[in-house]
Formats: structure tokens, C-alpha cells, sequence
């Protein structure tokens, strides 16, 4: 009997018909920017009410959303930015872009989220905002997290690019009160290859962001009175109307992922030597942008070929972020005056994680039972062999 072929799984990403008929209407307007067209205003109107929010403002990328919505919140020179130590180098980047020091702080062993202690114990009078990103969308303490920026004086952005359509306590993301900032990149869970979105819950600050993100300049102006020092991060009409497209299919995903998460998590749990991602009964919708898991003890170098031959038996695997003090980007600029040992003494969970996890694309929660089966049963060989 021939051998059962390797687990299967959809394309990422998804489309149809419905983004085919989505650029075709946006390119029969005849005006392909924001300023001319409607698709990007239809698409913040839409993306704002899904996720419960005031304002939403689309922008270039998930980055460039965190720039903004950063220097909206008075991040700059002279102020902190508390980030968590693993995640994606966006986090910091994106404050110490604007002249702001980033300052990692740990993050908890079994959900990868900020680590609420660490967080209360690096604030300082220079503290501006607080950065939690909800990892592979679970959601991190919101409730703490927004009393300790409130006794601080400080603001709490949410770095939600894993976290479209996510819920904590019942509350979608812009139910929370403050500013979150969304990628669009071609991984996410919804995408039109590049693109972010910022939701805020005050309209002052919606409407100085709309002249930072447009060079600056009024919507109506005609004689070029540049009101703010900006940039251009306008997205164009045709990202907006696909991400129009995917944001309908959004909800279906995140059922499947859901149910899909549950059965390969407790299949994981099974193999000796691996963790799941743990959660947060409180984090009471997740939208499972990754499906994660730690091999503890493990070092770096083992971890990778493990990876390298979770790839060679097709599964869409990936080695953890590193921790963002381990990068020589983030001490190009704007990093805090300690030494990387001093950092991975203060952050040995997300030193420790960025060594040992693995993650796997989320359309492995797209596929069948019997794919995740498949999949399982080959991360248990190559754990077993490894």
C-alpha cells in the first residue's frame, strides 16, 4: 500500500470573484486615490463598524499605521515606548523611527502576550505609551494594561496586526478605548498585499492623523496650506477595495480557525515535549493569525532544522521572532542604555521563546481534520527524531 500523501492546505491568499468585481469597480471610477475615489472611505466606514470603532483610517502599511497613530499619541523624542520583547520588529521599530526609545519588557511563558509586571516595573515619567500586540491574536490584558497607562498618565496603542475581528471580554478591539493599529500585509489575515488601518475612539485625533498621513494637508485645500509637518501614507483605491472583499469572508475564517485551533492544540499537546500556545478565558474571540507552540529546552539551532524539515514535509512552518534586542536594527537608533546581556536577564521568557517556538501559517487552520492529523503526527516524528 502506497503511503498516505502529505497533509494538504489552501492557498493563502484567498480570493474570487468578489475582488475581481471589487478592482474592476474601482477602476471604472476613473480616480484611483483616496482624494477621487470612494472605495477607501467605504472601506474605513466598514472596517471601523466591524471592529466597533469611532474612526478608522486606512494608511500604506501595518507599520507605517503604528508610526502614526504613535506620534498621534505624543511618542517623539524624549518619550518611551514600551514594547513587548517578542514580537515582530515593527513594535519597535516604529518608535524609534520617530525618535522615541523603545524599551522591551518580557512577556509570559505560556501566551506570548506583554507581561503586565515587567510592564509596571518599566515605567518611568518619560513613559508615553504602552504597546501590547495581541500575539497570533490572543488578546493581551487589556484591563491591566489600561489601568497601569492610566495611573501613569501614559496611552495604551494596541498593535492588533494579528488581531482582526479579536474580542476581549465581549469587547471587539475598538470597544477598548484606545487606538489599535492593523496590517494588511500579504500574510495577515486579511490582506491586499500591503496596508494598514488605525482605529481611534476620539475624532481629534482621527482628524490630526488624516493631515499627518496626507503630506499634512487639509482635504479640501486647494492652495497647498500644509497644516502639519507629514508624509504620504494614503492607500490607494484598489487595495481598498479587495480588503473590502476579504474583510466579508473574515468572520467564516476565524469560525473555522477557531475549531480548527482547539482540535490541533490539544493534538500538539499530546506529543511529549511540545506547548501550545496557552490562552485567556477573558480573550473571548481569537482570530489565530499563527498557530504556535514551544519545544522548552530546546536551543536555536535545533529548533531551525526542525522547522527546515517541517518544510520539507510541506507544512507552512516558521521559527519564532527573535527577541527585537537580539537584532542590530534595533540598536541602530533609539534604544535604551543597557547592554543586550542586561535585556535578556530582564526578558528570559521572550529570550527563551525566541529560541524554542514554532509557528505554523494560519491557513493550517483552513485545512481539514485530517490535515491537522497528518500534520500533527509529522511534528511529533521530527520532535522524536530531532
Amino acid at each position: 500500500m502506497s503511503p498516505r500523501p502529505g497533509p494538504t492546505f489552501p492557498d493563502w491568499p484567498q480570493f474570487d470573484d468578489t475582488e475581481r468585481r471589487a478592482l474592476d469597480r474601482a477602476l471604472n471610477q476613473g480616480q484611483w486615490w483616496r482624494m477621487g475615489g470612494s472605495e477607501v472611505e467605504s472601506f474605513e466606514r466598514e472596517f471601523a463598524g466591524y471592529h466597533g470603532a469611532r474612526h478608522a483610517l486606512a494608511v500604506t502599511n501595518g507599520t507605517h499605521a503604528l508610526e502614526l497613530a504613535l506620534q498621534v499619541l505624543g511618542a517623539g523624542p524624549g518619550t518611551e515606548v514600551i514594547v513587548p520583547a517578542f514580537t515582530f520588529i515593527s513594535s519597535s521599530q516604529a518608535a524609534q523611527r520617530i525618535g522615541a526609545v523603545a524599551v522591551p519588557v518580557d512577556v509570559d511563558p505560556d501566551t506570548y502576550n506583554i507581561d503586565v509586571t515587567a510592564t509596571a516595573d518599566a515605567i518611568t515619567p518619560r513613559t508615553r505609551v504602552i504597546m501590547p500586540v495581541h500575539m497570533a491574536g490572543l488578546m493581551a490584558d487589556m484591563d491591566a494594561l489600561d489601568k497601569l497607562a492610566s495611573d501613569a498618565g501614559a496611552r495604551v496603542l494596541q498593535d492588533a496586526a494579528h488581531a482582526h475581528g479579536a474580542r476581549w471580554q465581549g469587547k471587539r478591539v475598538g470597544e477598548l478605548g484606545s487606538v489599535a493599529a492593523f496590517s494588511f500585509q500579504n500574510g495577515k489575515l486579511m490582506t491586499a498585499g500591503e496596508g494598514g488601518a488605525v482605529l481611534f475612539p476620539d475624532s481629534d485625533e482621527y482628524e490630526k492623523a488624516f493631515l499627518r498621513h496626507s503630506c499634512g494637508r487639509p482635504r479640501t485645500d486647494r492652495g497647498y496650506h500644509h497644516q502639519v509637518a507629514g508624509t504620504n501614507m494614503r492607500m490607494n483605491e484598489f487595495s481598498a477595495a479587495v480588503l473590502r472583499a476579504q474583510l466579508g469572508r473574515l468572520d467564516s475564517h476565524i469560525e473555522l480557525r477557531e475549531q480548527r485551533w482547539r482540535f490541533l492544540s490539544a493534538l500538539l499537546a499530546q506529543i511529549p515535549g511540545v506547548r501550545p500556545q496557552g490562552g485567556d478565558s477573558r480573550a473571548d474571540r481569537n482570530p489565530h493569525y499563527m498557530a504556535m507552540f514551544r519545544l522548552p529546552g530546546w536551543s536555536e539551532e535545533r529548533r531551525n532544522l526542525l522547522v527546515d524539515r517541517l518544510v520539507d514535509a510541506g507544512i507552512p512552518a516558521f521559527a519564532g521572532f527573535r527577541a527585537i534586542y537580539r537584532t542590530a536594527a534595533f540598536w541602530e537608533t533609539g534604544a535604551p542604555a543597557e547592554s543586550v546581556d542586561t535585556l535578556a536577564k530582564r526578558c528570559p521568557n521572550a529570550d527563551a521563546i525566541s529560541q524554542d517556538c514554532v509557528w505554523l501559517h494560519h491557513r493550517t487552520l483552513l485545512a481539514s481534520e485530517q490535515a491537522l492529523t497528518d500534520t500533527a503526527t509529522i511534528v511529533a516524528d521530527v520532535v522524536a527524531t530531532g
